[in-house]
């Protein structure tokens, strides 16, 4: 049993869904383990982590758009500002997806659906450098 570490800065540009399935599929190939588990983890409280479809960008537009309305940019709507009109909203998306994902790893190769990616999705306005935790364990 071997583990390892890796850390994915991914540099966002505002709102949106951040594909990074290739990057870390072309880590995941160069590590000796090759059958295990890998727990990803973004070490942050304002963006998130989901798996979603890869293939039709309507989707991300469709799920942006909605967690834009069930937690709207409006101030008047919570206690906690400090930090701008997508802070609070920010919070609220995340807390309601993924913070950590944990996928299998198959012959050097991530267990993803043929129609499926790995995204971290960005829920403030502005730009910021996310740090995405990698934890690969296995033989």
């Amino acid at each position: 049993m071997k583990q390892v570490f890796y850390k994915l800065n991914i540099n966002t540009t505002g709102q949106g869904l951040y594909n990074f399935t290739d990057k870390t599929s072309k880590w995941l190939s160069g590590q000796q383990i090759k059958e295990g588990l890998l727990n990803i983890s973004i070490l942050h409280t304002s963006a998130s982590l989901i798996i979603q479809e890869n293939a039709d960008p309507d989707v991300l537009d469709d799920l942006k758009f909605f967690f834009d309305k069930l937690a709207p940019m409006d101030n008047s709507l919570y206690k906690h500002t400090a930090e701008g009109k997508d802070d609070m909203p920010s919070h609220i998306k995340s807390s309601l997806t993924n913070t950590q994902i944990t996928l299998s790893v198959k012959n050097k190769e991530l267990v993803l659906g043929t129609w499926q990616g790995l995204y971290l999705f960005e829920h403030r306005i502005n730009d910021h450098l996310r740090v995405l935790n990698h934890h690969l364990i296995g033989d």
